[in-house]
């Protein structure tokens, strides 16, 4: 399907980033996936090209580049010749803007060439053991000391954990207030803060997963994410930009699990001719193929709308929320049109179905991205309740 939404100059950085990514990348996702942990130099490889943070301005180093679909490009041609587990864009959208709109010109100005390098990778910490990401839970805290905040508490499940050299870490700073929290830059090397084993998972074998632990570490006023006291409100604006790149992501793994199922079915005989041959198989791969386009259209639109300041909160969840469960969907019927194989390791797809699991529940789970979606029907249960 012909996408509308990018021009010549998006196809050309397009082509800079596949031949990019087949170079860099490629040869060494499996390396990675065995490790359970990219190289840092991905990162540094990522940051010669330009590819990092590329919406920071130039007095940084960066690139200036607002615009939302070079990002998806990148999203796309990572997936597509590298590995779902590279967290790039974690790095560069999802934790990056937090320092570029709430962070102090001197956290700026030291940090953020270092993020566009890569030389510095971020990570962000909300979830909490015993907590999840419900952040009314939450029992980090954080207690103003003269013009210093210390910082004690443990976080988990924090994604770039091990390679990880800044994180921003959301703590309470108002005991009694469930929207009392604050954000800040915790840095490598700060005293107190250390970080536990990388955790295994089911699947993103190359993505770095671990604890942190705070104690009693001294964060400077020039670390504190804008107001102390309103943190909760600066995590529910980025969140919309979150989900959108969950929903690129989902729809670009769908998109090459289908290709590689297709190059396969053709390939493999069975009774004498082409798994794709029979009407079983080919009415699958057209579902799929019908469900991909559909979803690819709504978060493109999406694309357009985040590009123009007006995609709300409901509109992020309904794109997460559609592309997530689309991506499942489409896993189950690409592993089943192997056979066998698709259970083998050997083949790309048993690891990509183990990959897509968990897209349904970072960033926000299934179920609750149906809530966020009812209450902008006007479907909020406790105001129904009480009417």
């Amino acid at each position: 399907m012909k996408r509308l939404i990018f021009d010549e100059e998006h196809e050309m950085f397009r082509d800079q980033v596949r031949r990019f990514a087949q170079v860099e990348f490629e040869p060494q996702v499996e390396r990675w996936r065995e490790q359970g942990i990219c190289d840092k130099e991905a990162f540094l490889k990522a940051g010669e090209q330009g590819l990092l943070c590329m919406w920071a301005d130039e007095q940084y180093g960066g690139l200036g580049m607002s615009d939302f679909r070079f990002e998806q490009i990148l999203i796309e041609e990572v997936i597509r010749h590298a590995d779902m587990g590279l967290f790039l864009s974690l790095h560069s959208r999802l934790v990056g803007p937090y320092i570029g709109e709430l962070g102090s010109e001197e956290l700026k100005q030291r940090l953020l060439p270092k993020c566009i390098s890569g030389e510095a990778i971020l990570g962000i910490a909300m979830t909490e053991p015993g907590a999840g990401s419900d952040l009314a839970g939450m029992k980090s805290r954080a207690v103003l000391d003269g013009d210093d905040w210390v910082l004690n508490g443990s976080k988990t499940y924090i994604s770039n954990g091990i390679n990880g050299s800044a994180f921003v870490v959301a703590a309470r700073t108002v005991p009694d207030q469930p929207h009392g929290i604050g954000l800040f830059v915790v840095e490598e090397g700060m005293p107190g803060f250390s970080r536990g084993r990388n955790l295994g998972k089911m699947g993103l074998k190359t993505q770095d997963t671990a604890e942190l632990f705070l104690e009693n570490v001294r964060v400077p006023a020039a670390n504190v994410l804008g107001d102390p006291h309103r943190g909760f409100y600066s995590l529910m604006h980025f969140l919309a930009e979150e989900r959108l790149i969950n929903a690129c992501q989902s729809v670009a793994h769908a998109q090459v699990a289908l290709d590689i199922t297709m190059e396969y079915i053709v390939e493999r005989n069975i009774f004498g001719r082409p798994v794709g041959a029979f009407q079983h198989s080919r009415f699958r791969m057209a579902e799929a193929r019908t469900a991909i386009d559909v979803v690819q259209t709504f978060v493109d639109q999406c694309v357009v709308l985040h590009n123009g300041g007006e995609l709300s909160a409901e509109l992020a969840a309904e794109a997460k929320l559609a592309a997530t469960e689309v991506e499942n969907r489409v896993m189950d019927v690409c592993v089943q049109l192997h056979g066998g194989a698709g259970y083998m390791d050997e083949y790309r797809i048993s690891h990509m179905f183990t990959d897509a699991r968990v897209s349904r529940i970072y960033a926000g789970s299934s179920e609750i991205m149906k809530e966020i979606i009812a209450r902008g029907l006007g479907l909020d249960e406790r105001k129904l309740s009480q009417s």
